[in-house]
């Protein structure tokens, strides 16, 4: 069985308000960093909550000190665009079939 973490990271101070997500210093980076993680299993959901300044992400980790290693390489950590509101072990009680139809 897959160990899930959730984490939710935040609007750091380097964020700027005045740009859109996809403009944000340091975009392009960010993104292939995320796209590798997913593709690579890593990261197995991913995306803003609308509404509020916060992403949350699914990781599937041996371990919380292993995401946070992950994060730190995240080029939007160090320079404080993203911050790491809090992370923690994920259990799942309801799963729907893989394949569902209508």
């Amino acid at each position: 069985m897959k160990k899930l973490f959730a984490v939710v990271r935040t609007r750091g101070y380097a964020w700027d308000a005045n740009k859109p997500m996809r403009s944000q210093r340091l975009w392009d980076e960010h993104a292939a960093f995320m796209d590798d993680l997913a593709a690579r299993g890593i990261v197995v959901l991913g995306g803003p909550l609308d509404g509020t300044i916060n992403v949350l992400l699914i990781f599937d980790a041996p371990d919380e000190d292993e995401v946070r290693r992950i994060l730190d390489l995240d080029p939007w950590t160090p320079t404080r665009i993203l911050e790491t509101k809090g992370i923690g072990p994920w259990s799942i009680l309801l799963e729907a079939p893989a394949a569902v139809s209508k």
